[in-house]
């Protein structure tokens, strides 16, 4: 493992940062936070940390023997980089494989496909499947088809295209056909299911992702059509007892090869594919989250929780999502480490594993460490890229929303505005702290692009902007310190 750590530079920010006289944030510990910022900018620790991270692992699909190597990697880069306390928590989890795959229309225009299988697809059977493709302009259009036998043996096709948006709304709509798309095939007995891949570029790269299974609350939220509804209550009696996987093959193609679909379709062609999937469960394996400290030199028993997640799909190298928060956090957390004193309060670092196939990571730390989550003052995760932080948003008590008000004037000076103050989202992996009652903050990235890499072969180191990623560092070891140092109470009094 190689990483460089530079020497912090001198770089002077605008005075108009200062904490107000009378605030939450003193003097002296909004003099470190800029200290910080000057940095922050100028160290690549993190940036070395992604760089060895994606080089030296590559792809960590969660339960795989990458994921494993990138525990040991972490734990080495943890105790060089002089944290205490480091350790992996391990859990088990079921381990889904991707194998291999081939689609190619088959008429009326033969050609071949760029495709990945999703996440959770069962395998064609061994000589592949050649069928006719019902096509669908959306999972709404899908999700209201009559079961009238029109999809028995049939491939369906849904067309929804995303729309790119620098906070990235425009996932949660088009990631719909992901997660249920195959099992509102399932449940008409379609053969299969083809998707649009949940991106917003133009290049053959398809997007891969982990499909959902229903529960039996779903079944009541109106969030499936009458005919899955119809179909889990006959298939799975016991639905929260018994897990619900496709049985079916599941696949994404990139957005030239939907556009070509698309135009196939609108020729009023009937167009068939050949496909086959090798993909399947390939029973339980180990995975784990990494917990590194530094710990509080008066609270230490006080926890500021700050994580990425340390897998990766395997399609790429894992760089932007999400080795860029792994290296933001591990980055930001060593600044902290190398000033004169600790902070008041405990810096806990966790890279969670098996986060891309469902949070498990995640859920299992809430569930190892449940005696301990009423210590973590606040929390939040690194996990939207590399771009530049543009804003601050929260979800704390009145006196946390204060104090982070004046943190977020310390890093105005980054380009950074003052967000939404009752966001409850930390980030992914900090959703099972954040629903008993866990403070969050986050850092919002820019997300333009973010979609045009997640997911797809195109996720490697070359797309990471240095001096971005700098100043999410600077920026993150700021607002850490900040808190960590500080006695302010950010849990609600109820809470």
């Amino acid at each position: 493992m190689i990483i460089r750590i530079a020497s912090a530079a001198c770089l002077i920010l605008s005075a108009s940062a200062a904490a107000q006289d009378g605030g939450l944030i003193n003097e002296g510990a909004a003099n470190t936070a800029r200290e910080l910022i000057e940095s922050g900018l100028e160290s690549d620790t993190g940036y070395e940390v992604v760089r060895s991270l994606t080089t030296e692992v590559g792809p960590r699909l969660g339960g795989s023997e990458q994921e494993a190597l990138a525990r040991d990697w972490a734990v080495q880069m943890f105790t060089e980089l002089g944290f205490e306390n480091v350790r992996i928590e391990t859990f088990e989890m079921p381990y889904w494989e991707r194998g291999a795959i081939d689609l190619r229309i088959a008429a009326p225009f033969p050609q071949n496909l760029f495709a990945t299988a999703l996440g959770g697809s069962a395998a064609t059977p061994q000589d592949g499947l050649e069928r006719e493709i019902v096509f669908f302009d959306s999972f709404d259009a899908l999700r209201d088809a009559p079961s009238d036998g029109a999809l028995e043996g049939r491939i369906v096709y849904v067309n929804d295209r995303m729309i790119s948006a620098q906070t990235g709304a425009g996932y949660g709509p088009a990631n719909q056909k992901r997660q249920f798309a195959w099992l509102e095939a399932e449940a008409r007995g379609a053969a299969g299911v083809i998707i649009r891949s949940v991106g917003t570029d133009s290049h053959r790269f398809p997007h891969t992702g982990m499909m959902s299974t229903p529960n039996a609350g779903s079944l009541t939220s109106g969030s499936h059509s009458q005919a899955v509804v119809d179909y889990l209550n006959s298939e799975y009696p016991n639905l929260e007892e018994t897990p619900v996987r496709s049985s079916i093959p599941a696949v994404a193609v990139s957005a030239p090869d939907a556009d070509q679909i698309e135009r196939i379709h609108a020729l009023g062609e009937t167009l068939t594919v050949q496909l086959s999937v090798a993909a399947g469960w390939r029973g339980m394996r180990q995975s784990g989250n990494v917990v590194a400290e530094i710990p509080g030199r008066e609270l230490p028993d006080e926890v500021v929780l700050i994580g990425a997640h340390l897998d990766s799909w395997d399609e790429g190298t894992g760089a932007v999502d999400d080795g860029a928060g792994v290296g933001i956090v591990t980055g930001a957390a060593h600044l902290i480490s190398q000033l004169p004193r600790a902070p008041r309060r405990t810096i806990r670092v966790v890279l969670f594993g098996a986060e891309e196939v469902g949070l498990r990571g995640a859920f299992a730390y809430a569930q190892q460490n449940a005696d301990d989550i009423g210590n973590i003052v606040l929390a939040s995760e690194s996990d939207f890229g590399a771009g530049r932080v543009w804003s601050l948003t929260s979800g704390a008590s009145v006196e946390g929303t204060a104090f982070l008000d004046e943190a977020q004037s310390l890093i105005s000076p980054l380009g950074i505005i003052r967000g939404d103050r009752a966001n409850r989202g930390g980030g992914p992996d900090i959703i099972p702290l954040s629903m008993q009652g866990v403070p969050v903050f986050r850092l919002a990235q820019d997300g333009t692009d973010y979609f045009d890499l997640h997911h797809t072969p195109d996720d490697t180191f070359d797309k990471i902007d240095p001096d971005d990623f700098a100043q999410n560092v600077a920026a993150w070891a700021a607002v850490v310190w900040l808190a960590a140092d500080s006695e302010v109470e950010f849990r609600t009094p109820d809470e």
